[in-house]
């Protein structure tokens, strides 16, 4: 008799602990989720971040920029100057010139593109989960998302038992989301790092022997701002279904959708390349 209450008492800590810890996720993580995931031109705002991208030709990223595309120059003009004297074929001087002025002025308004590419991938995003908030009336984001999953499984933090299936897809889930977390700040930073790359991506156009580096870098950085799309995809697919709580399918179909969102990023890879988060 009493080795069956300690027995209870230790799966009642259990399920107390774990509903806590489960509820402090949902009730903190996967509002910042929605902000990692949706990434718009508010990313570029801040002023730190700014400041190192540069304000000017005289500072920042774009010094170290404009720097090199004057080196190019001038090793151009020694290049071709000296082709005089070893007959070494060039680049015509005009079509070289062209080039540096176009892609130079690419390279100092790259804030500016960068700028408008992430409005327009957030634009798509927004019309994407208009549809579902249209249709549904229902906020089409990983906050509602928790909100749902928790009123099909019919769990709260009070209730919930981690021995039973509904504890353990619950489990299973919030550690998804929480690998979703993590997955998705490392997508962030590189972003941040693609954008700070972006005025070299236009300056290798400058120099046919370097200008795969632009694509590898148009191919990754539109690799990122694509992933979210598929993101706000799934999350529509997910809204559209009507659910039960006491279909075993339902709970499945989360666990699925969780898998999906996880692997979003090996999908895109594959289809267009680009980078692993």
């Amino acid at each position: 008799m009493e080795q069956s209450n300690i027995t209870q008492i230790i799966i009642d800590t259990i399920n107390t602990i774990l509903g806590n810890l489960f509820s402090s996720i949902d009730n903190n993580l996967y509002g910042v989720l929605d902000d990692l995931v949706f990434v718009n031109k508010n990313i570029l705002n801040d002023k730190y971040f700014s400041k190192l991208f540069g304000t000017s030709t005289a500072n920042g990223i774009l010094l170290i920029a404009n720097s090199l595309l004057i080196g190019i120059l001038l090793f151009y003009a020694v290049k071709y100057m000296m082709s005089n004297f070893t007959y070494e074929r060039t680049e015509n001087p005009f079509q070289f010139v062209f080039k540096c002025i176009i892609f130079g002025i690419c390279m100092n308004c790259s804030f500016f593109i960068i700028e408008q590419i992430l409005d327009l991938n957030n634009n798509v995003c927004s019309l994407i989960k208009g549809i579902g908030e249209d249709l549904w009336g229902k906020d089409i984001c990983f906050t509602s998302l928790i909100t749902e999953i928790n009123e099909n499984l019919s769990i709260n933090k009070n209730n919930l038992d981690i021995f039973t299936l509904d504890g353990l897809i619950k489990g299973t889930l919030t550690i998804s989301l929480l690998n979703l977390v993590f997955s998705y700040s490392l997508r962030y930073i590189l972003i941040k790092v693609f954008i700070l790359l972006s005025p070299f991506a236009f300056l290798s156009l400058t120099v046919n022997s370097i200008s795969h580096f632009f694509k590898a870098w148009y191919r990754s950085f539109f690799s990122l701002l694509f992933i979210q799309i598929i993101v706000a995809i799934v999350l529509l697919i997910l809204f559209s279904m009507d659910y039960s709580s006491n279909n075993l399918l339902t709970k499945f179909i989360y666990i699925g959708a969780m898998y999906t969102l996880i692997k979003s990023n090996s999908f895109v890879r594959d289809f267009i390349g680009g980078v692993s988060t």
